[in-house]
C-alpha cells in the first residue's frame, strides 16, 4: 500500500462509516479494486481507520458525551436507585439504552464471528448487501413523520440492526437509523443515537483487534497507517454533519439510490 491508497481508503472509511452506504462494503470493494491482498498489516490498518471514525464521534459530540458519561457514572454507583434513576434521569436512561444495543452485537459475534469475518473476503457479497441497505433506506418512506422517543425495547431492536450490519455491505448507520425510524423515533434523535452507540462496540473491537494484530506483526509502516487514520477522522466529521442534515430534511432516499447504483455496478463487474 502506498500513500495515495492510504488516503483513499481513509477517505472511504471516514465518509461511509457515517453516510448510510456501508463502510465495510466499500472497504471490501475498494481493496478488491485496488488489488490489495489481505495481510496482518491490513487488519491493523482497518482497526486504526475505525479508531479514526471513533475520534470523529468524540469530537462532534464531545460536550454531549462528557455530560452523558458524567451523569451515567454518577448514578451507576447507587445500585439500589437504578430503577428510579432510569425513570427520572435522562442521561442515565440514555446510557442504559446504549448498553442495551451492545448485547445483540456481542451475542451475534460470539455465535457467528468467524463466519462474519470470512464474509469480508467476498466483494460480490458486499455488493449484494448494498442493495439490502438501499432497500432499508427506501422503506423509511413508509413511516410518515416519526416523532416518538427511544425506549429500552426499541434500543434492543436497534442493537439487532447494528449486529446485522457486521455483514459487509449492510450500513451500520443506515440499519440503525432506519430501525429507529421504523419504530417512530424522531429522525434526528435516531441519527444521534446511531452515532453514540458506535462508541462502545468499535472501541471494544479496536482494543481487541489491535492487540491481536500487533502480537504477530513484525514490521509496520506507521506513517501510512496514521495518515489513513487522520483522513478517516477528518472525513468522518464531515460525514456526520452531512447525515444529520440529510436526516433532518428527510433526504435518505438519495443514499438509497446510491446504494442501488453501487451495488448493481458491483454485481455486474465482479
Amino acid at each position: 500500500m502506498n500513500w495515495w491508497e492510504s488516503i483513499l481508503l481513509g477517505l472511504i472509511q471516514g465518509l461511509t462509516e457515517f453516510l448510510p452506504v456501508s463502510s465495510s462494503g466499500h472497504l471490501v470493494l475498494g481493496q478488491h479494486l485496488l488489488g490489495l491482498q489481505s495481510t496482518e498489516g491490513d487488519v491493523l490498518f482497518e482497526v486504526l481507520l475505525h479508531f479514526g471514525t471513533i475520534m470523529s464521534v468524540l469530537w462532534v459530540y464531545r460536550n454531549r458525551i462528557w455530560t452523558l458519561t458524567r451523569g451515567f457514572l454518577s448514578k451507576l454507583v447507587y445500585v439500589s436507585d437504578w430503577g428510579a434513576s432510569y425513570t427520572e434521569d435522562s442521561q442515565f436512561r440514555l446510557g442504559v439504552m446504549i448498553l442495551i444495543t451492545v448485547i445483540p452485537t456481542l451475542i451475534v459475534y460470539a455465535l457467528w464471528g468467524s463466519l462474519i469475518e470470512s464474509a469480508f473476503s467476498s466483494p460480490r457479497l458486499a455488493a449484494g448487501m448494498l442493495l439490502v441497505t438501499g432497500t432499508l433506506l427506501m422503506l423509511t418512506r413508509l413511516r410518515k413523520s416519526p416523532s416518538g422517543d427511544l425506549t429500552a425495547p426499541k434500543s434492543f431492536l436497534i442493537g439487532l440492526a447494528q449486529a446485522a450490519a457486521m455483514i459487509p455491505g449492510i450500513s451500520r448507520s443506515g440499519a440503525t437509523i432506519c430501525t429507529a425510524i421504523y419504530q417512530d423515533v424522531e429522525p434526528t434523535k435516531a441519527a444521534d443515537f446511531s452515532f453514540l452507540i458506535l462508541l462502545p462496540v468499535v472501541l471494544g473491537a479496536t482494543i481487541v483487534k489491535t492487540g491481536e494484530a500487533l502480537s504477530g506483526l513484525r514490521e509496520v509502516e506507521w506513517g501510512l497507517l496514521l495518515l489513513g487514520t487522520l483522513v478517516a477522522f477528518v472525513s468522518g466529521i464531515f460525514a456526520i454533519k452531512i447525515v444529520l442534515e440529510a436526516v433532518r430534511r428527510g433526504q435518505l432516499m438519495y443514499f438509497a439510490a446510491y446504494c442501488f447504483l453501487a451495488g448493481g455496478i458491483g454485481l455486474y463487474l465482479l
